[in-house]
Formats: structure tokens, sequence, C-alpha cells
């Protein structure tokens, strides 16, 4: 068997067009051509612009009516949609080509250690990849989604909006799969004494704890590892109207700044509720100012009240059994007590640091 070779046009033809050449060769009108095959004018007006293929039946009645073969029309008519489809495989090729260029700022190789996607060679598989992580048709959609736009405790540093896109997928994808109670402002209140109580547990004793009690009151608790170029700390978004998630990182490990992130994410739900789920720019940096001095107050006051901090900071004696003592009492973590002296300036940094704790990432 011989195979020739052959090449194809990549300009896709409707067959319309040519069947308009025919009518008119015939003198014959679309509307004169639609009452010879009993079809309405408005469905065969599709055929004419490529919209509607022209299939063996509607072939056969050309050839009746035009006088050319049906075979003639099932060929144009396979041969335009040939070309389509090899056009948009062309358009789809060469769009994963432009989205190379992306692969690195989600953090592709951070993700492949996270197991949350395959390892791959080449560029393109990259994108495909990642285009199914994030559930898209193509990277360039991702900036455009509501749900990667929230707003975040951070730290100091110029933050990659595609590395935060993907930070966020994780705490979306494990939050789709969570099973949690319909949110409730008043049970969550209800839990806050218990939450803080476990500042002072291991993190092998506390985490289960807090993922359940988090569950009960309509919360799904994300902790995921800090990705480069985030600088995030934690985030507060909504799936949905009765499941709130809250992320958190350890970035810079020490516990204190992880339980005051925590009780920050909290006051955002509290205090904010869906507010805080906005596209950038939507609220001017002044709203966005204020909601953040809330959340801080909120953290900071529930973990050390006010009048309890004042009457401590008084006595100006902040010696090791003094922070312990007073932690105690207050049944919290001392490390929290010297992270609160120190971002007031009332200690000097790394004093007293060996109160301090800080957590690691398990492999598990």
């Amino acid at each position: 068997m011989m195979i020739k070779e052959q090449t194809h046009s990549d300009l896709a033809i409707p067959p319309g067009e040519y069947l308009a050449e025919v009518i008119s060769e015939l003198g014959m009108t679309k509307n004169e051509l639609a009452q010879r095959m009993n079809r309405p004018a408005p469905k065969l007006s599709a055929i004419f612009t490529g919209d509607k293929a022209i299939t063996p039946d509607t072939a056969l009645q050309l050839e009746m009516v035009v006088g050319v073969p049906a075979h003639i029309w099932t060929g144009l008519e396979a041969e335009y949609r040939l070309t389509l489809a090899r056009n948009q495989e062309t358009f789809q090729v060469q769009r994963l080509q432009d989205e190379r260029k992306l692969v690195t700022r989600y953090n592709y190789s951070e993700l492949v250690k996270l197991g949350l996607v395959a390892m791959k060679t080449k560029p393109i598989e990259k994108v495909r990849e990642l285009q199914h992580f994030f559930g898209v048709t193509s990277l360039e959609n991702i900036a455009s989604l509501k749900r990667y736009q929230v707003a975040f405790r951070q730290g100091a540093g110029k933050r990659l909006p595609e590395a935060t896109s993907a930070w966020l997928r994780i705490g979306e994808l494990q939050g789709q799969k969570s099973e949690s109670a319909s949110f409730k402002k008043e049970v969550l209140e209800s839990v806050l004494q218990p939450l803080r109580s476990m500042t002072r547990l291991s993190p092998e004793i506390f985490v289960p704890q807090l993922r359940q009690t988090l569950l009960d009151a309509g919360v799904v608790l994300v902790l995921s590892p800090h990705l480069p170029k985030t600088y995030l700390h934690g985030s507060t978004f909504w799936l949905g109207q009765n499941k709130a998630v809250l992320m958190l990182t350890i970035r810079g490990r020490w516990a204190d700044i992880f339980w005051f992130s925590f009780f920050h994410e909290l006051g955002h739900l509290l205090l904010h509720g869906k507010q805080m789920v906005f596209l950038e720019g939507d609220i001017h940096g002044d709203e966005l100012e204020k909601f953040e001095i809330e959340a801080n107050k909120f953290a900071a006051d529930i973990l050390i009240p006010p009048k309890d901090y004042d009457t401590f900071t008084k006595t100006k004696s902040f010696y090791k059994q003094d922070i312990d003592i007073f932690a105690r009492r207050l049944d919290i973590d001392p490390g929290i007590v010297v992270g609160r002296l120190q971002h007031d300036g009332l200690l000097e940094p790394s004093w007293q640091n060996c109160l301090r704790s800080r957590y690691e990432w398990k492999d598990s």
C-alpha cells in the first residue's frame, strides 16, 4: 500500500460558501432553496455560515435540489470540521507554549514536593498539570477568579499573585473535601476560651482537637507549608454560604506568631464575616487597614485580656518566673506573653526567647 502525502490548508471554509455560489449560478435565492427543501429558512441560514453541519440527510436533499452529489457535500463538511479541529489544536498548543513562562511563578517545584502535581520535565506538561490542579482551561483565567483574591495576614515582602493563588488553591481543595457543620458565629464564639487554652499543648495534641472544634463551628482548618514569594501567615475565605476555610502556615516557626495569626483570622470571621472576600481594589486601602487593625486587636485581646495585660505591665517585672506565672494564670503559653512584650517594645528583641517555642513540619 502506498501512502500519499497530502497538504492541508489551515483556512476553514464552510460548505455553505460553496452552496451560496451554486444557488447563485442557478438564479435561486436562499429563501427559495429553503422552500424547495421544505426547511425553515433560519436553520438553513446556519448552514451557510458554518454554524450548523450538513448532515447526510441534508446532503441528499441538496443533491436533489441543486444537482451536486451528496458525497461532495459530506466531503466538504468533513474537511471543514477537520480543519476547525486542527486549527483548534494548533491554538491550544500555542496557548500552552505561551503559558510556560507562568510555571515557576506558581511554585511548581514546591507543589511537586507536596505531592499536589506530578513531576514533569517538559514545560507544556507542567502547564497541563497546573491547569488540572487549578481546574481551569487556561492559567490566564486564574487572575480573574474572585476566590484567589481574598485578604491575607502577611509579613514583609512583595507577594507574588501566582504563588498566592497556588497556596490558596491548596486550602480550597482541602476545604472542598472536608465535611463540616454549617457555620455558626455563636458556636465559634463559645469555644474561644478552650481554643486559647490549646496554646499550651504540643502540636501533636492540639492539632486534631483544633480541627474538630472548628469543624463543629463550620470552619475548616487547613495547615499548609509557606510557599516562596507569598509571605503569608494566614488567610480566611468562604466556600459557599455555610463553610469557612481558615488557612495557616508556620512561617518563621514561632508558636506565638502562629497563634496570633490564628486568632487574627478568627477575628475576621467573627467581626467581618463574608466582607473579607473581595476583589483586590474593591475596597479602599484605609478600609482594609481598618479590618486588619480590628482583627489584630481581637487577637491580642483574646490571647491576653487588656485589663490583665495592663496590670502585669505596670509591674515592669518581666523575669522568666514572672512571665511564666502570669501565663499560667491566663492558661496560655508563656511564649505568647513574651511575643506581646517584645512587640510592644517592653522587652528587647530576643529577650526571654527561652520561653518561646517553635513548630516544625513533619513529613506526614
